[in-house]
């Protein structure tokens, strides 16, 4: 008889434990949704000029699971545009005159930008700094509370001050140190920036 007392304590005492965690682990459930419910989404803004900045944005989107916005040139540049080689072309005229280098584009207004926390902003390096047709952009947009990370693809110059260059242009927003990727960035080279930025 004692012993069936004993084990029918146990059973009790066994049966609350396993309430009590049921219970802890649905609050817990509870938490990590209502952290992900207010966890902003992730937005990848872009300019590409040949492509190779749009390689590494699609990779930065896939690997964030974020939205991705192209800004597009109203007039967009030809091969003969973007010559940098030639004295007469487009963007060695731009550079060479800066008032110049207002390239108006198709959209500057993204859907829901409220909702973004986070925008990566790519670009290739143009002389040193940011191609200009990102300039718009940056200026048409309020940055405040997002945090913002620039990515730029070059040859061979590396980000130097394009990202401060930006941050100062926006004068908002929380921008984090950018990084520069070859022509021929691999996925592998974005994932393993992504997971050093710990976001």
């Amino acid at each position: 008889m004692k012993m069936k007392k004993v084990l029918a304590v146990l059973i009790s005492v066994v049966f609350v434990f396993i309430l009590a965690a049921c219970g802890s682990q649905n609050n817990k459930d509870e938490s990590t949704a209502a952290k992900e419910a207010h966890k902003g989404k992730t937005l990848v803004v872009y300019y590409s000029a040949t492509g190779n900045t749009e390689e590494a944005a699609g990779y930065i989107s896939k690997e964030t699971d974020a939205d991705i916005f192209e800004l597009v040139p109203t007039e967009p540049y030809t091969s003969e545009d973007l010559d940098w080689t030639d004295d007469n072309s487009r963007v060695v005229y731009e550079h060479e005159n800066p008032d110049e280098r207002v390239v108006e584009l198709e959209s500057v207004t993204v859907d829901n930008w409220e909702s973004y926390d986070t925008v990566f902003i790519g670009y290739p390096i143009w002389w040193g700094i940011a191609a200009w047709p990102v300039d718009g952009f940056i200026s048409a947009n309020d940055f405040t509370g997002k945090t913002v990370i620039p990515f730029c693809t070059s040859a061979s110059s590396g980000i130097g001050d394009s990202g401060e260059l930006l941050k100062e242009a926006a004068g908002t927003g929380n921008w984090m140190e950018g990084q520069r990727f070859t022509e021929s960035a691999s996925l592998d080279d974005v994932k393993a920036w992504i997971e050093s930025l710990e976001l």
